[in-house]
């Protein structure tokens, strides 16, 4: 029996960067954002995802916008506006908090929102963004290590244990406890190490585009590692991104996009499907919030079932 398939959408205009915000973005607000994560939640969408900045250097704000909301506010926000649709960031920079921090913000999440939270974490890239904080830009992927670790253990645990090199706490307990027991850890990122990381220490792989030799060898490559790491028993759950697409003649350009028939955008979604990904974050071209919901909807009548025929 083929894989079935579930999709998730990164959110419009919580975040606005000139990669992929559309042109309406900019002008738009909390009310389009509820719209569009209510259209998916609607759809059977498994996720709806915010990202991560906490402040944009000036010199790189025009190419990245300084619009990067912040990540549990709006998620929690979006929890008490929806009533399936999980709620994950792509992705959560770890290396800039304490993982008593994280773990309390992340637990209190899943409570509120009864058990939707995924936690998607990454290393982050900004280095100025770094150096304000204070954290070594250069130490980023040893720090997210050791902050998964952490951050797994105070969620795993009312009164956790962790002793590494930068974050050492125990005997201190915190409420509220994860909905789900514990939050699913989604690593992000396509480069070998983040890769790497996400097959030894987390249970999904986000990848950030495509992996330098391609989908395929970067799978072969996550479940390779897996199979001979310490977690080799436990479910992985692999993802892909589509780029953009629109269901349907649009009329207008949309720029690069697969565009066309259910037909043709199902099979275009079924090469990830036929890799062996449990999820695909899909995204579309669109001109207002309304068309977005619209497509959202199309996809979900239209395609979804076809890719997963």
């Amino acid at each position: 029996m083929t894989q079935q398939v579930a999709f998730g959408m990164q959110l419009p205009v919580q975040s606005q960067s000139t990669l992929f915000v559309q042109a309406w973005e900019p002008e738009a607000g909390a009310a389009e954002l509820v719209r569009v994560a209510q259209a998916c939640d609607a759809a059977g969408f498994l996720y709806v995802a915010v990202c991560d900045h906490v402040a944009i250097p000036r010199q790189q704000a025009e190419a990245m916008s300084t619009s990067w909301w912040d990540t549990i506010a709006t998620l929690s926000y979006l929890a008490g506006v929806t009533q399936q649709v999980r709620l994950l960031s792509h992705v959560y920079v770890l290396p800039y908090r304490h993982p008593l921090a994280v773990a309390k913000a992340w637990a209190t999440l899943d409570a509120l929102s009864g058990g939707r939270a995924i936690l998607g974490v990454g290393a982050g890239h900004v280095e100025a963004e770094f150096v304000a904080l204070e954290v070594p830009f250069a130490d980023r992927g040893r720090l997210l290590d050791e902050a998964i670790d952490a951050v797994r253990a105070a969620l795993a645990d009312e009164y956790p244990s962790h002793d590494g090199p930068r974050w050492s706490f125990d005997g201190l307990g915190q409420r509220p406890r994860p909905a789900q027991g514990t939050l699913p850890i989604w690593v992000g990122g396509s480069s070998r190490a983040a890769m790497r990381r996400a097959a030894e220490r987390g249970d999904g792989w986000l990848p950030q585009g495509p992996p330098k030799d391609g989908m395929a060898a970067g799978i072969e490559f996550v479940l390779a590692t897996r199979a001979a790491s310490a977690r080799a028993d436990d479910p992985l759950v692999l993802g892909a991104l589509s780029g953009p697409l629109y269901v349907g003649e649009p009329g207008w350009d949309t720029g690069r996009c697969v565009r066309g028939s259910a037909e043709k955008v199902a099979g275009y979604l079924r090469t990830y499907r036929d890799l062996g990904v449990h999820q695909i974050q899909v995204g579309f071209a669109s001109r207002t919030a309304d068309e977005l919901c619209d497509q959202v909807a199309a996809f979900a009548t239209d395609v979804a079932p076809l890719v997963n025929d």
